[in-house]
């Protein structure tokens, strides 16, 4: 399966998702206690392990085929003045990546992963959310199709971010109709708009979800509404990885958002994802809050593109060579715990 057909054929999909292999994870927390360390004094770096491990489905988790996804697509919001940027900036950032000089370049090289950047339809901005859906049907299965073949199987691990103009006011927009509240709770500066920008930004959420109202319940009608090509992609990605056996680090809060309409349609429907990072854009912190992911460090980054997905890359790295690396007890000549 690599296109849609149909919404419905999005939602099955979403239903019923296998679960991660409980026996790798199990075999990892064994070898954890025969380690030559005290027991679970790696902390976090334990749990990663045992996740890496159920999600690969193999007891010894590797790190070989790493990947970066990059989505890029442009919104008709901008329109309303909710960025310090135009459209524009969307395909210039693209051909920086292409080029290699952007940020992500640096850190996806930096943490042994391959790049890829995907635009989306960047000349046909979607639709201003305030007064239309952002997309039609035909566009968003698009766009969930596009991120769905984008990932393979067989990939160690998928590190996924985006870029657009405009997206963190889709990003807000849809965390409100997941989670409830209103444009003041929910959006945030982005690229750093001023203080009468953010009011605006404010007040086009709040157009928004007035303007879409009880439609917004359903989380696939509300990706579709209010979101992006972007974000749709992203969800498209998260639900590739989970059927495909691949843990996935989320970044920012837009890739966050994106991937949220998953776990409103199936309970634990992100258990194979992990958040990197917490971003400061001011959602992200409650957004990872109404998710129960627990980010892995706060560097105050807000740059998205991935960025902080690829720096938490090599934290993983570093867990899967001390489990895989270190010698047990017997190995050494250890004394254990009496």
């Amino acid at each position: 399966m690599s296109r849609f057909a149909s919404l419905d054929d999005i939602k099955a999909a979403c239903c019923d998702l296998p679960d991660g292999d409980a026996a790798a994870a199990a075999a990892v927390q064994a070898r954890q206690l025969t380690l030559t360390k005290p027991p679970g004094s790696l902390g976090r770096l334990e749990e990663l392990v045992a996740w890496l491990a159920r999600w690969q489905a193999r007891a010894m988790p590797q790190l070989d085929r790493v990947k970066v996804l990059v989505f890029a697509g442009n919104h008709g919001v901008v329109a309303r003045g909710v960025s310090p940027y135009p459209s524009e900036v969307t395909a210039q950032m693209v051909a920086n990546f292409e080029q290699g000089g952007a940020a992500i370049n640096q850190l996806a090289r930096n943490a042994g992963a391959t790049l890829r950047v995907i635009p989306l339809d960047l000349p046909s901005p979607t639709r201003d959310l305030t007064v239309a859906a952002a997309m039609d049907e035909a566009a968003f299965i698009a766009a969930v199709s596009a991120g769905f073949a984008a990932v393979t199987a067989g990939t160690d691990l998928l590190a996924l971010g985006e870029m657009g103009i405009g997206n963190t006011t889709a990003a807000a927009t849809l965390s409100a109709a997941l989670f409830g509240g209103d444009g003041a709770r929910w959006a945030g500066r982005g690229t750093g708009i001023d203080d009468a920008g953010l009011v605006r930004k404010q007040a086009v959420v709040d157009a928004a979800l007035s303007y879409h109202g009880i439609t917004l319940r359903d989380p696939l009608h509300a990706a579709r509404t209010v979101g992006g090509r972007e974000l749709a992609a992203i969800f498209g990605a998260v639900l590739a990885a989970r059927w495909k056996g691949v843990p996935v680090l989320l970044d920012g809060f837009v890739c966050t958002a994106a991937a949220a309409p998953l776990a409103r349609l199936a309970a634990g429907g992100l258990n194979h994802a992990c958040a990197a990072h917490i971003s400061a854009e001011a959602g992200h912190r409650l957004l990872l809050e109404a998710l129960g992911l627990n980010p892995l460090f706060d560097l105050g980054m807000r740059l998205g593109e991935a960025s902080g997905a690829a720096l938490a890359i090599p934290i993983l790295r570093a867990a899967v060579a001390c489990h895989c690396g270190m010698a047990t007890f017997a190995e050494a000549g250890v004394r254990d715990r009496e």
